[in-house]
């Protein structure tokens, strides 16, 4: 069974680990409300996010978990002010997303025009699903 996981570029920036697929990683994973994300990836893809990685604090009473990194995708998208905002924060733009496989991700990533680096989304699955399936076809 595989996870889709949330892995923020400012994230991997201050003090992530790079990572490729095949890697095994151990990661704090929190459960997300996929709407969080709708903007940032597109509604269908939000509804696929079911964890999303964090180091910084949040989120400490849950254990680290070892997955396996099945493949990598950046994710740009532009900001903007929304229309109507009574503030200058900028907010990801809605159906504005590009979407990128790599084969590593260190956090940065080549500058696309229009769009800014937003973080990845990860396929990966637990490192002990592996483990279970290889003794499954071995005692099959």
């Amino acid at each position: 069974m595989t996870l889709t996981i949330w892995v923020d570029d400012w994230q991997m920036q201050c003090c992530g680990d790079s990572f490729a697929p095949g890697d095994v990683v151990s990661w704090r994973l929190l459960e997300v409300d996929p709407e969080d994300y709708a903007d940032i990836v597109g509604g269908e893809r939000a509804d696929e996010i079911d964890f999303r990685e964090e180091h910084h604090g949040q989120g400490e009473e849950h254990p680290p978990t070892s997955v396996e990194v099945v493949s990598i995708v950046e994710v740009h998208c532009r900001y903007g002010v929304p229309p109507g905002a009574t503030g200058k924060v900028n907010h990801p733009a809605p159906g504005t997303t590009v979407l990128v496989p790599v084969e590593t991700a260190d956090g940065w990533a080549k500058a696309r025009p229009d769009v800014s680096f937003a973080g990845y989304l990860v396929t990966a699955r637990r490192a002990s699903d592996e483990a279970e399936d290889a003794a499954t076809s071995i005692n099959r």
